[in-house]
């Protein structure tokens, strides 16, 4: 039948060994002998109620909005249940922030700050989703209130040392760290502006971090694909751990924690067009999952860590179940060019995206039971 036709091809899919794209695109859909045409195979999910849908009508745009005049590099959503912020940073030197309403799927303007003096390359958000920090090619880390649009502190990083910036999770963003294209991350006191430590990950352009759910660590992903891993707990200078090297040949341009603070799991996005899976208790690669086109550009995990979001140059958002490692869908028309940065809101329900095209995204996402 065209059902179990179907559920074969996408078998194939799921176990081959060669990276593929969209399974929407002609060029990856499977041809059978008796058919006249490709069949579009349509993946269903269970969702709450028990009832079956299609993620092929669940994973959709529920709001877009044309966020900056030029590439969108970078998107970070508060994860306080109170307010939905959402803060994106652009190559036109822009931080804007945004207020969406799931009930009326409306992206509103709340702030537009002309922030720096060159391209912003990484925003995160504080816990509690009152305070911003962004960084730019111009070296300056910004710290900003959320509801006011205030600028609250500006540190001078120097001529190489703010690339990536990730507030603290544990203290509410009262220290943050920021990666360099000298291989190293200075630790701040994000309140006076004071450098605090340095960590030396002994390598190339630190491209991307994440601090583990209970900050007791952090990651470092660098540009010749070594990931670095630092134990915070030991001191202000910290201390290296481990370092994987060989999972990946090419720059790795986003890491991230799982919030499962039990399994310090991490994940890496790299240009090999890859994610691979690591677990940092045990030092060790445990799985890779392959599907997009070309580089893998941003990776985020959901709050209950059971999924998995990536964006990619290959212009599409694909979401992956975490307990199969299997692609569950991809989203091929959200963006016209390539998607530089994906983040869940804080229970995992829809998606933000941004990319080249300088728009942001709000995605529905599905769950599967």
């Amino acid at each position: 039948s065209t059902s179990t036709s179907a559920a074969r091809a996408c078998e194939r899919c799921d176990q081959s060994e060669h990276p593929i794209v969209s399974r929407d695109t002609a060029d990856t859909r499977h041809s059978f002998a008796n058919a006249a045409e490709h069949i579009h195979i349509i993946f269903l999910c269970k969702v709450s109620d028990g009832t079956l849908h299609s993620l092929d009508t669940m994973f959709k745009s529920l709001a877009s909005t044309q966020a900056h005049s030029d590439s969108a590099w970078t998107v970070a959503w508060s994860h306080g249940d109170h307010k939905s912020r959402i803060v994106t940073g652009s190559v036109d030197n822009a931080v804007n922030i945004w207020n969406w309403e799931r009930d009326t799927n409306k992206i509103e303007s709340k702030h537009s700050l002309a922030a720096h003096r060159l391209g912003v390359v990484s925003v995160d958000v504080n816990t509690t989703g009152t305070v911003a920090v962004s960084s730019s090619l111009d070296s300056q880390i910004k710290i900003w209130d959320l509801e006011q649009g205030n600028l609250i502190k500006e540190i001078d990083a120097g001529p190489v040392n703010a690339f990536s910036v990730k507030l603290n999770p544990r203290d509410n963003g009262a220290t943050l760290a920021a990666s360099s294209n000298n291989g190293k991350i200075t630790l701040f006191d994000a309140e006076k502006g004071e450098k605090q430590a340095q960590l030396d990950t002994q390598g190339d352009f630190a491209m991307s971090l994440s601090y583990s759910p209970d900050a007791t660590k952090i990651a470092c992903a660098s540009i010749n694909g070594t990931i670095t891993l630092f134990d915070l707990t030991t001191g202000k200078a910290g201390s290296l751990v481990h370092q994987f090297t060989g999972n990946h040949s090419l720059p790795v341009r986003s890491i991230k924690f799982s919030p499962d603070q039990r399994s310090q799991i991490l994940f890496s996005a790299c240009d090999d067009g890859s994610v691979k899976v690591f677990d940092t208790r045990e030092a060790a690669h445990i799985g890779t999952m392959t599907g997009h086109a070309s580089w893998v550009l941003s990776v985020d995990c959901n709050a209950e860590g059971t999924q998995l979001a990536t964006g990619s140059s290959d212009k599409t958002i694909k979401l992956w179940d975490l307990r199969s490692r299997k692609c569950l869908h991809t989203a091929s028309d959200a963006h016209t060019d390539q998607v530089w940065s994906v983040c869940y809101n804080h229970d995992g329900t829809s998606l933000a995206s941004v990319g080249d095209d300088g728009k942001l995204h709000i995605l529905d996402c599905p769950t599967v039971a």
